[in-house]
């Protein structure tokens, strides 16, 4: 898979003991891939990071990456061939609560890892993670191209629009034209869930806490549509995007920003995705719909054309198997009491690898 490429590499990845962190650094494992963590301590318990063995990770370092000093001393230790750079404050409601902290973690944060790497003069692929949500969003009925401006109701999202911004910056001004540094790329997704998201105020795991406590599911915005993708369809992107950028020569159409986003057919309301969830762990809910309540989209998809036209990228598990794998690794681990999550989350990278190449996703070949 993905040309072989990750094999023996060392990969450096920011934000590993986070949600989508945590499967990638599963990922990279699996494809024989060298991975140093660096990221804040995991969040409280239960969270992914914890059901992975401390073996499965060549390092961890725990870092903010508003430090300058430690990320840039921590990337002349690991001297990586690549870097994915997740670290985040990831969540919308709390970037009403925590704006300055949001800001400066999202883009200084970001500043600090992209000189760390100018500094030390690294040639590795650098691929930035932002959002969906870093554009400039009307609420209309298209999808966003990567072209589209950035902007940003609330503080998250202009973070991630300015985040792209900077990094756009910092290519230009150093990255283009540096001959010893690498590729420096954005990409950007839609609503990602999967198993082991524990993180609050997002609709999956406020859910999953609900039917586990055998309470209904309070919905705050029923109407509200999404492009819902599992964990594993974005990081696909990412992984291919990392793998082709090897061969590739500076100034390459593929070294651009990409949405990496689902069919038209996952674009469903809040209110689907509840129902769909309740067919495979049986509970109620309850519309919560607070017109005092923060801002919040109601409608945000992106258009993957040009990832399917230059990667020729596509996702892999429709809405309905999205949502079914997703409850199935919560019920698994909270309702079935299975005790090694590890071994179970490999199983689902497997599956959705094994179906892909079924499907004759290119990234999924035989190199």
């Amino acid at each position: 898979m993905f040309l072989d490429y990750y094999r023996n590499r060392t990969v450096l990845l920011t934000g590993h003991t986070g949600f989508k962190g945590s499967w990638l650094s599963l990922w990279l494992e699996r494809l024989g891939a060298q991975v140093h963590g660096l990221a804040l301590p995991p969040p409280a318990s239960p969270c992914l990071h914890e059901v992975i063995p401390e073996q499965a990770l060549a390092s961890s370092s725990f870092c903010d990456t508003r430090d300058a000093g430690n990320v840039a001393e921590i990337i002349r230790q690991v001297k990586p061939d690549i870097v994915f750079h997740l670290a985040a404050q990831p969540i919308v409601r709390l970037s009403y609560e925590e704006p300055i902290d949001t800001l400066s973690t999202n883009v200084m944060g970001t500043a600090n890892v992209l000189e760390g790497i100018r500094q030390a003069g690294l040639p590795c692929t650098t691929v930035c993670i932002t959002s969906d949500k870093c554009y400039e969003n009307q609420e209309w009925e298209f999808s966003y191209r990567e072209t589209d401006p950035m902007g940003g109701h609330d503080v998250y999202s202009m973070s991630k629009g300015a985040m792209e911004l900077l990094v756009s910056s910092w290519n230009r001004s150093f990255f283009l034209t540096d001959p010893r540094l690498g590729h420096l790329v954005t990409v950007r997704a839609g609503n990602v869930i999967g198993g082991g998201d524990y993180a609050s105020d997002r609709i999956v795991p406020d859910s999953v806490r609900a039917l586990a406590a055998g309470e209904p599911i309070h919905v705050r915005h029923p109407e509200a549509v999404r492009p819902w993708q599992h964990v594993l369809e974005c990081l696909s992107g990412y992984l291919w995007l990392g793998a082709r950028l090897a061969d590739e020569a500076k100034g390459s159409p593929l070294a651009t920003p990409f949405n990496f986003g689902p069919e038209p057919d996952t674009r469903q309301t809040v209110r689907r995705l509840i129902e769909e969830v309740l067919q495979h762990w049986p509970g109620e809910w309850e519309d919560g719909s607070d017109p005092e309540s923060v801002h919040e989209a109601k409608l945000l998809t992106l258009t993957t054309e040009k990832a399917a036209m230059l990667l020729q990228w596509k996702p892999t598990w429709r809405f309905e198997e999205t949502i079914r794998q997703t409850i199935r690794w919560y019920r698994e681990r909270h309702a079935l009491g299975n005790d090694d999550m590890y071994r179970f989350t490999l199983t689902q990278i497997d599956e959705y690898c094994t179906l892909a190449r079924e499907q004759g996703v290119t990234w999924a070949q035989a190199a």
